[in-house]
């Protein structure tokens, strides 16, 4: 991370269920190569703070975010956890690059992560329809 990228912000919750996947050896092993060790240097190199004091321009799980693509498409993307996964819905699993690349972002970030064909991506985080946190939802 460079000194113009925000230091992650992730709540208490979201980093206990999520550490707790990776703990799970069988679902760790699950993941393509690399992935659960890019999640656990997101997890390592977060803040962790209460969920009751979430910047509401944070990324969260199960946060629903507007983003614009490198070539100029916007989506809407809800981050999710894996068993919820439907990228034909724009369901991402934060167990994905994508996925990685968005947790703790903030609006007016530009995310980057590698594609499927290992083609490096960029998006620009544009505007958070919804955050659990925002809302009083402190259960996601």
């Amino acid at each position: 991370m460079d000194a113009s990228t925000p230091k992650r912000l992730l709540s208490g919750l979201d980093h206990a269920r999520l550490s707790s996947f990776l703990f799970k050896p069988r679902f760790a092993t699950t993941l393509p190569a690399g992935l659960a060790d890019a999640a656990q240097d997101l997890l390592d190199g977060a803040d962790s703070i209460d969920a009751t004091r979430m910047p509401p321009e944070v990324v969260t799980m199960r946060s629903r975010v507007r983003v614009r693509g490198g070539n100029g498409d916007e989506r809407t993307l809800t981050l999710c956890y894996p068993a919820e996964a439907d990228p034909a819905l724009g369901l991402v699993s934060v167990f994905t690059p994508l996925g990685l690349a968005l947790l703790g972002a903030r609006v007016g970030q530009r995310i980057a992560w590698t594609g499927p064909r290992e083609e490096p991506r960029t998006a620009l985080v544009l505007k958070l329809l919804y955050q659990p946190e925002s809302s009083g939802d402190y259960a996601c």
